[in-house]
């Protein structure tokens, strides 16, 4: 019989939690065989994911995934052979006393947030007994193989790389979403949360003798980009504006595989939170990562963890710009400036995504290292 897995997802930051837990069950059914339910307690998260959704329904299957209504009253439901409570969501009581009761008890997983922090390599994989006796573990996704990887489904590299290599691929998917770019201009995509700076930065790229089309698929950067543009209503898919050498497109916005595609097929990347996160650093090319902002500034040792790790294989002056355009993405500061001083380094942070992109892709993607703990727990 199919080894059976609950999935739980609280949807906290409007799609990266939704799009983190979907992407997995996904690749837990189409590659490892598993019955897989996700229950999720915001649908209409997961319907702009899975377009194909029903709002409405309690229970669905997509894509060989049972998706569940995570009710606010729970009712009894049979308990899987594992459990995965996503980001630290908390379980229903009633089902983590059926728990207690199902013989023998299910594997117990919190699948955590991804940090390149040290002391992550340390607690992954360890039991976390509780006062009901039941016993959890903690799950760490990392970027070493002391934790449990990235998510990467089988063949994803070799499918980016005969994508980027086919330009006549490329330009269908483009003119699909009506982006009609001028011959030898930079594409940029931008998928990030709110920036009062962001204005300096198109400042330089409108005055720039390249020409940029930017790419911008609806969420929260509207605004600011609205600002700048001077333009009285919300922006909305289908708006396009040229100001000097820089050309403003916002994009509806588009099912997970498609966004993979236009990760693919940018010259540079701003992605938001994890799940595009990860996709932007399989695309093998130069990005910037709008993190999650925490109380206390909790996330900017998350942000220095990583960098530390991504910059390794630049010199010095090039791993200087990239750091210090990230960091002012972040943290505030003019990103004018810093925007000239890394494209000094182009050639060089372009081979640097790339063999990024191949380093992580050598060690064990997240989907089968789980499967390969419940295994090794039997």
């Amino acid at each position: 019989m199919k080894a059976s897995w609950d999935i739980f997802c609280s949807v906290v930051d409007n799609y990266g939690d939704a799009g983190v837990t979907w992407r997995l069950a996904r690749q837990l059914v189409a590659e490892h065989g598993l019955q897989v339910r996700l229950w999720i307690d915001d649908l209409s998260a997961f319907v702009r994911l899975c377009p194909g959704a029903d709002l409405q329904a309690r229970q669905q299957w997509q894509e060989g995934v049972s998706v569940c209504q995570w009710p606010s009253e729970w009712v009894n439901t049979d308990i899987p052979d594992v459990v995965i409570e996503a980001f630290a969501c908390r379980l229903p009581t009633r089902y983590t006393e059926s728990m207690l009761q199902r013989s023998p008890r299910p594997l117990w997983l919190n699948l955590d947030y991804l940090s390149a922090e040290d002391w992550v390599s340390g607690c992954h994989g360890l039991p976390s007994p509780q006062s009901n006796g039941l016993k959890k573990f903690f799950f760490f996704p990392g970027f070493s193989e002391a934790t449990g990887g990235l998510l990467r489904e089988k063949n994803l590299i070799e499918q980016r790389q005969a994508f980027q290599q086919n330009s006549a691929a490329r330009q269908a998917f483009l003119s699909g979403l009506g982006i009609d770019a001028l011959a030898g201009a930079r594409l940029i995509s931008v998928f990030a949360y709110e920036n009062p700076a962001l204005g300096r930065w198109l400042d330089a790229l409108a005055s720039d003798s390249r020409p940029t089309h930017l790419l911008v698929p609806e969420g929260r950067i509207l605004g600011d980009l609205q600002r700048w543009l001077g333009v009285d209503d919300p922006l909305r898919a289908g708006f396009t504006q040229v100001s000097g050498g820089l050309t403003v497109q916002v994009l509806p916005f588009i099912r997970q595989e498609l966004y993979d595609q236009l990760l693919w097929s940018c010259d540079f990347n701003i992605v938001r939170g994890e799940d595009s996160f990860v996709r932007a650093q399989w695309s093998g090319r130069p990005m910037l990562w709008h993190i999650y902002q925490q109380e206390d500034d909790a996330h900017l040792p998350k942000l220095d963890a990583f960098l530390t790790l991504y910059l390794a294989g630049l010199s010095p002056a090039a791993a200087q710009a990239v750091n210090q355009f990230w960091q002012r993405w972040n943290v505030g500061g003019d990103l004018g400036e810093c925007w000239t001083a890394l494209a000094e380094h182009w050639p060089q942070i372009e081979r640097n995504a790339e063999r990024w992109c191949q380093q992580q892709a050598a060690q064990t993607d997240l989907a089968t290292a789980l499967v390969q703990f419940y295994v090794n727990s039997l």
